[in-house]
């Protein structure tokens, strides 16, 4: 049998796109503002769907939103959110798409107040990834202390699909925090950095 399927893994196992985002991207530290952003669209835009929903689209949503450049996001007109509307390769929630807009816009006033996304977010942390030590997925907080500080000031600033659950997903996302199980393969290799 093949090594690549029998690593074990907390989730996406039964697919391939599931499991390299597992692998390759699931608790990995990111800072680099694009992707942060681009996380930020798909975590908001997975409100009350799959993640693996979310997955198979990703390619739609670099289309439909520019690569996520902040800045070309951040002056979309109305007329170009209501086109996307019609999108079949992204998910067509009126809200979760013209949210998409108004998040950019406050996240670059956010890179502005701060120099980067990465510095004001990674502060949550005190600029250090949480590693957890769950044995089951039972154990996994759906919301934090970090993530309820987190949303709270992301609706103050203005952004909208920013509450306390989806930003601890995101939070997982972007490797803030590392909530691999401790059986998992991953889990291995972030206790031996």
């Amino acid at each position: 049998m093949p090594k690549e399927l029998i690593k074990a893994r907390c989730f996406g196992g039964h697919s391939s796109l599931y499991s390299k985002y597992h692998d390759q991207e699931w608790g990995v530290p990111v800072h680099d503002d694009r992707h942060l952003f681009e996380m930020l669209v798909l975590e908001g835009a997975q409100a009350g769907l799959s993640w693996e929903t979310i997955l198979k689209r990703r390619e739609g949503y670099k289309k439909a939103f520019y690569n996520f450049a902040v800045e070309r996001v951040a002056s979309m007109t109305d007329e170009e959110l209501e086109v996307l509307l019609k999108n079949e390769q992204i998910i067509r929630n009126r809200l979760k798409v013209f949210s998409t807009r108004q998040n950019a816009q406050v996240f670059l006033e956010i890179q502005k107040e701060f120099g980067s996304f990465d510095k004001y977010l990674w502060e949550f942390v005190d600029n250090q990834p949480i590693l957890n030590h769950w044995k089951s997925f039972k154990e996994v907080p759906i919301i934090t202390k970090e993530s309820d500080a987190l949303s709270k000031d992301l609706k103050k600033r203005g952004m909208k699909f920013v509450g306390s659950t989806i930003i601890y997903a995101y939070m997982q996302a972007v490797g803030l925090v590392c909530d691999h199980l401790t059986s998992c393969f991953c889990y291995s290799n972030k206790t031996k950095t």
